[in-house]
């Protein structure tokens, strides 16, 4: 029974004009993970990520914290088995991992309500901006998910929800071709729509379970799921144990 570890990235940069970059706390998050799963010594034989910059950093902040600190507590010197190789990016990267394209998803439920263009001043002015982008984005979201207007967006939720169900078959896909033992442990880093996506699906539920699910992931977050033959199964959802360090949290969901 292989065991695939779905994993939010960080936290991004939500609400600047580049998202798609970790914040500081997001690296830390990373580094946090790499740091629990090499003091619990969880053994990761594989390692995955989308294209997205957030994704593919998460991965790498992670796996330096989670080489050193198992070196470190290991008294022999043995290496650790490799589980990526960030000089092919080919080996690790699986498109079908990227979240959706949450800037089409705005963009189109401002237009539909006929203030895009006004859009910016409304957030600007409001007395605090962020929760008022984020009030936005909810609407948006909502709208997305709601299913009456799939022929506005690049890819609908519909589509979405189908490539999430492809990555998943994808790295069962990869696994089987990589030889892995049984027992094996594959992390893939990705974001919450895709972990939502498959989640629901799991669970047979649809879209407005995924929404729902979405909103409460937490950055760096696993979702765990085990693979047997042909079947795969829900063993956790958006475990974040890892985020609490000297008695301070550093849970975030952006």
């Amino acid at each position: 029974m292989t065991t695939i570890l779905l994993a939010r990235h960080g936290q991004a940069s939500f609400g600047q004009e580049n998202y798609d970059q970790l914040s500081e706390l997001g690296t830390v998050q990373a580094q946090m993970l790499g740091q629990h799963y090499a003091a619990t010594q969880r053994r990761i034989d594989a390692i995955f990520t989308g294209r997205l910059v957030r994704q593919q950093d998460s991965a790498r902040h992670f796996w330096e914290r989670y080489q050193s600190s198992v070196h470190a507590s290991n008294s022999n010197g043995t290496a650790v088995a490799p589980a990526i190789n960030f000089d092919q990016p080919d080996s690790y990267i699986l498109p079908q991992f990227d979240e959706f394209n949450h800037k089409d998803v705005f963009v189109k439920s401002a237009e539909a309500s006929g203030n895009r263009s006004d859009i910016s001043a409304e957030i600007a002015k409001a007395e605090s901006p962020a929760t008022r982008l984020a009030e936005l984005f909810d609407q948006a979201m909502q709208r997305w998910h709601a299913g009456d207007n799939d022929q506005d967006y690049l890819e609908s939720w519909p589509q979405f929800n189908d490539r999430a169900q492809q990555a998943l078959e994808q790295v069962r896909t990869k696994v089987a071709s990589m030889s892995l033992d049984q027992g094996s442990t594959v992390l893939v880093f990705t974001s919450g729509g895709v972990i939502a996506a498959i989640t629901a699906q799991l669970l047979r539920q649809g879209s407005q379970t995924a929404y729902q699910l979405n909103k409460s992931l937490v950055n760096t977050g696993v979702t765990s799921i085990t693979l047997k033959n042909q079947s795969s199964r829900l063993l956790s959802l958006n475990e974040y144990s890892h985020l609490f360090s000297d008695g301070k949290p550093f849970v975030t969901w952006r």
